[in-house]
């Protein structure tokens, strides 16, 4: 199903591990079209019913935009560039080589899931040749048709990530950095948001100063990957903030724990029932930590990574 935002943004459900987990943006103007992430190597069935359903063909789609190269992210990156003949791939510079040669990419990614989880959920990842990749830089600017798209530098959640400025939509498309939010959650309209600190190089400091930025731009809406548009961004800003805040919290109180992944993760999950709780969602708590079972797990990892990462010894 594509959800029509009537605006030239749509976003389609990415069908990645479970219904409603990964959001693919698709941008349309004057017949041009642009994707904005990729989930993993399934997606070409919903990406080109996308597509379809818009009238437009894969020689219609002049970008395939990365926000960080994180597999649920990019892992299909390779397929499209193979369906689309004219687009060229955008990425972060410190992104740009992975996925040229995506060997050390995956050897990451493995570490983090292990061998057969990774292989599974991703495949073989497709190398891009290098002439078809636009690196972008801060505030690089894309033309697609009519609109311009302004990428900016926005690290925190991983050093390889980038926003996307939809100056014709007042709307920003986000990635991960200003955190993820499902729509099973919802409370009559009002979703919960919570930062995403998935290792390694999360960092709150890169994190707030990225949010603080994007919420500079005074958007009208922003465009999360998990799971896609939410508004208004400064009243969820000021939330993601300060529970970013607590985020920190939680890892430093863990410090002194003989397993600090543990006392995190139980930091976490508290704190993502509490907000739960506090919205009225209707949800069991069972019910709530499947949805969020791998982001807990995930981020986790990634405060107990940043609070080693803060030990001078």
């Amino acid at each position: 199903m594509l959800i029509d935002y009537h605006n030239g943004i749509h976003a389609f459900d990415a069908g990645y591990v479970r219904p409603l987990l990964a959001a693919i943006h698709l941008i349309e103007s004057d017949g041009r079209a642009a994707f904005v992430d990729t989930a993993n190597f399934e997606v070409m069935p919903q990406a080109l019913a996308a597509l379809e359903a818009r009238g437009l063909g894969p020689e219609s789609v002049d970008y395939v935009i990365l926000t960080h190269i994180h597999l649920d992210h990019a892992g299909g990156a390779g397929v499209m560039m193979q369906a689309f003949p004219n687009a060229k791939l955008v990425v972060h510079p410190r992104g740009a080589r992975h996925m040229s040669e995506p060997s050390k990419l995956m050897a990451g990614v493995e570490g983090v899931y292990g061998k057969e989880r990774a292989r599974r959920l991703y495949g073989s990842l497709i190398p891009i040749p290098a002439g078809r990749i636009i690196e972008a830089h801060d505030n690089t600017l894309l033309k697609l048709g009519s609109r311009e798209l302004l990428c900016i530098d926005a690290p925190g959640h991983a050093k390889h990530h980038i926003a996307i400025v939809d100056r014709q939509s007042s709307g920003i498309f986000t990635g991960d950095t200003f955190g993820i939010s499902y729509r099973e959650l919802d409370v009559d309209g009002r979703p919960l948001i919570m930062p995403s600190s998935t290792p390694i190089q999360f960092d709150p400091d890169e994190m707030r100063a990225s949010i603080e930025r994007m919420l500079s731009f005074n958007p009208d809406a922003v465009y999360l990957t998990h799971f896609s548009r939410l508004a208004p961004p400064a009243e969820l800003g000021r939330e993601v903030l300060h529970l970013l805040d607590r985020y920190v919290e939680i890892a430093l109180a863990a410090s002194a724990e003989d397993d600090k992944n543990a006392a995190i993760h139980d930091g976490l999950k508290h704190l993502l029932l509490d907000a739960a709780h506090a919205r009225g969602c209707r949800l069991t708590d069972q019910e709530i930590l499947d949805i969020w079972h791998l982001d807990l797990e995930l981020n986790a990892q990634g405060l107990a990574y940043w609070l080693e990462a803060q030990d001078p010894g």
